[in-house]
């Protein structure tokens, strides 16, 4: 679960604290607890927009947790980010000494190119 994910709804800078999912064929609107994944066909609401959701006429809505409030960070959350900055600070060997100051562990793409350098919105690649 990913905690920085934020509210679907225009302009709201609240963390998503619960998940509305559309069963069209039955007319329903459900809304529950923070879905474990982000999926394309819901969406991720705050308490606040939770709580105060309408559905348009005719149709009903589920509402699945009373209470929607912020989940602690798991062990796993914890761990995860205590590995991502140890392994940012790692200084890199398989570099020479003038890229390893400036290449960062999420530089290298799948072909192998290091990061040397930045002009704006553009990289400089070097070969690995």
């Amino acid at each position: 679960m990913s905690l920085s994910r934020r509210c679907s709804r225009t302009a709201c800078p609240r963390s998503a604290l619960a998940t509305l999912t559309y069963v069209y064929s039955d007319q329903t609107a459900v809304v529950g607890p923070l879905a474990t994944y982000a999926e394309p066909h819901t969406y991720d609401l705050c308490a606040v927009h939770a709580e105060g959701l309408t559905a348009p006429r005719g149709w009903e809505i589920v509402r699945l947790s009373g209470e929607y409030v912020e989940p602690e960070p798991s062990h796993d959350d914890l761990l995860a980010l205590a590995n991502a900055v140890r392994e940012a600070g790692r200084p890199r060997l398989d570099a020479p000494p003038a890229a390893r100051a400036v290449a960062k562990p999420s530089d290298e793409g799948a072909s192998g190119a290091v990061e040397t350098g930045r002009r704006g919105h553009l990289r400089v690649l070097r070969d690995g």
